[in-house]
Protein backbone atom coordinates (compact mmCIF):
# COMPACT_ATOMS: atom_id res chain seq x y z
CA UNK A 1 0.00 0.00 0.00
CA UNK A 2 1.10 3.32 -1.12
CA UNK A 3 0.56 6.89 -1.09
CA UNK A 4 0.91 6.86 -4.74
CA UNK A 5 2.03 10.13 -6.35
CA UNK A 6 0.29 9.08 -9.43
CA UNK A 7 -2.56 10.34 -7.86
CA UNK A 8 -1.48 14.03 -8.46
CA UNK A 9 -3.15 16.22 -11.49
CA UNK A 10 -6.29 14.48 -12.43
CA UNK A 11 -7.58 13.56 -8.87
CA UNK A 12 -5.15 15.64 -6.13
CA UNK A 13 -7.00 19.18 -7.27
CA UNK A 14 -10.38 17.76 -6.59
CA UNK A 15 -10.03 15.48 -3.96
CA UNK A 16 -8.26 18.70 -2.03
CA UNK A 17 -10.67 21.09 -2.55
CA UNK A 18 -13.45 19.13 -1.48
CA UNK A 19 -11.33 17.79 1.78
CA UNK A 20 -11.49 21.16 2.91
CA UNK A 21 -14.91 21.12 2.76
CA UNK A 22 -15.57 17.91 4.70
CA UNK A 23 -12.77 17.12 7.19
CA UNK A 24 -14.40 17.76 9.76
CA UNK A 25 -17.33 15.72 9.24
CA UNK A 26 -14.66 12.88 8.39
CA UNK A 27 -12.78 13.39 11.34
CA UNK A 28 -15.58 13.54 13.56
CA UNK A 29 -16.70 10.29 11.73
CA UNK A 30 -13.33 8.82 12.28
CA UNK A 31 -13.73 9.68 16.32
CA UNK A 32 -16.70 7.82 16.14
CA UNK A 33 -15.52 5.02 14.12
CA UNK A 34 -12.85 4.09 16.65
CA UNK A 35 -15.16 5.01 19.62
CA UNK A 36 -17.40 2.41 18.24
CA UNK A 37 -14.48 -0.28 18.53
CA UNK A 38 -13.81 -0.23 15.20
CA UNK A 39 -10.30 0.12 14.15
CA UNK A 40 -8.90 1.54 11.00
CA UNK A 41 -11.52 3.76 9.54
CA UNK A 42 -11.09 3.99 5.79
CA UNK A 43 -13.29 6.63 3.53
CA UNK A 44 -14.00 5.46 0.31
CA UNK A 45 -14.20 8.47 -2.37
CA UNK A 46 -15.95 8.04 -5.53
CA UNK A 47 -18.05 10.21 -8.19
CA UNK A 48 -20.91 7.39 -8.65
CA UNK A 49 -22.76 5.21 -6.21
CA UNK A 50 -20.53 2.14 -5.10
CA UNK A 51 -21.45 -0.91 -2.19
CA UNK A 52 -18.42 -0.10 0.38
CA UNK A 53 -19.41 1.30 3.43
CA UNK A 54 -22.25 3.71 4.61
CA UNK A 55 -22.69 7.36 2.69
CA UNK A 56 -21.15 10.09 4.43
CA UNK A 57 -21.59 13.12 2.38
CA UNK A 58 -23.11 13.34 -0.67
CA UNK A 59 -21.69 15.54 -3.95
CA UNK A 60 -25.33 16.78 -4.86
CA UNK A 61 -26.09 18.29 -1.16
CA UNK A 62 -22.92 19.32 -0.65
CA UNK A 63 -21.63 20.94 -3.38
CA UNK A 64 -18.36 18.96 -3.54
CA UNK A 65 -17.22 16.49 -6.67
CA UNK A 66 -16.55 13.58 -4.70
CA UNK A 67 -19.28 11.56 -2.08
CA UNK A 68 -18.01 10.34 0.92
CA UNK A 69 -18.56 6.57 2.31
CA UNK A 70 -17.31 5.61 6.07
CA UNK A 71 -15.88 2.03 6.03
CA UNK A 72 -13.37 0.27 8.35
CA UNK A 73 -10.85 -2.46 7.42
CA UNK A 74 -12.81 -5.26 8.37
CA UNK A 75 -15.13 -4.50 5.71
CA UNK A 76 -12.36 -4.49 3.16
CA UNK A 77 -11.15 -7.70 4.35
CA UNK A 78 -14.61 -9.22 4.34
CA UNK A 79 -14.75 -8.08 0.53
CA UNK A 80 -11.17 -9.09 0.02
CA UNK A 81 -10.30 -5.39 -0.80
CA UNK A 82 -7.53 -5.73 1.58
CA UNK A 83 -6.12 -9.50 0.82
CA UNK A 84 -6.26 -11.20 4.73
CA UNK A 85 -2.35 -11.53 4.13
CA UNK A 86 -1.80 -7.76 3.39
CA UNK A 87 -3.70 -6.85 6.22
CA UNK A 88 -0.34 -6.47 8.53
CA UNK A 89 1.30 -4.21 5.71
CA UNK A 90 -1.63 -2.01 5.64
CA UNK A 91 -2.04 -1.42 9.37
CA UNK A 92 1.95 -1.20 9.51
CA UNK A 93 1.33 2.00 6.71
CA UNK A 94 -1.94 3.22 8.13
CA UNK A 95 -1.38 7.12 9.19
CA UNK A 96 -2.49 8.20 12.70
CA UNK A 97 -6.14 8.59 12.22
CA UNK A 98 -6.19 11.66 14.75
CA UNK A 99 -3.90 13.63 12.11
CA UNK A 100 -4.09 11.53 8.69
CA UNK A 101 -7.41 10.92 6.98
CA UNK A 102 -7.36 7.50 5.06
CA UNK A 103 -9.48 7.89 1.63
CA UNK A 104 -9.95 5.06 -0.91
CA UNK A 105 -10.09 6.58 -4.18
CA UNK A 106 -12.44 4.91 -6.68
CA UNK A 107 -12.49 6.18 -10.35
CA UNK A 108 -13.91 3.69 -13.17
CA UNK A 109 -10.48 1.49 -13.41
CA UNK A 110 -8.58 3.49 -10.57
CA UNK A 111 -8.66 2.85 -6.76
CA UNK A 112 -6.14 4.02 -4.59
CA UNK A 113 -5.71 4.36 -0.94
CA UNK A 114 -4.73 7.89 -0.18
CA UNK A 115 -3.92 9.29 3.44
CA UNK A 116 -4.44 13.28 3.49
CA UNK A 117 -3.62 15.61 7.03
CA UNK A 118 -6.83 17.09 8.61
CA UNK A 119 -6.17 20.81 8.19
CA UNK A 120 -4.75 21.91 11.52
CA UNK A 121 -6.96 24.23 13.56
Amino acid sequence: MTNDPELDGKYLGTISNDFVKVSDSLKEASYQIRKAGFAYPIFPVCQQEQPIGQLLIQSAETGTKWNYYASFLDEFSQRELVAKDKEESFTQAYKDPDEFCCLFVIDNAFTRFVFIPYPED
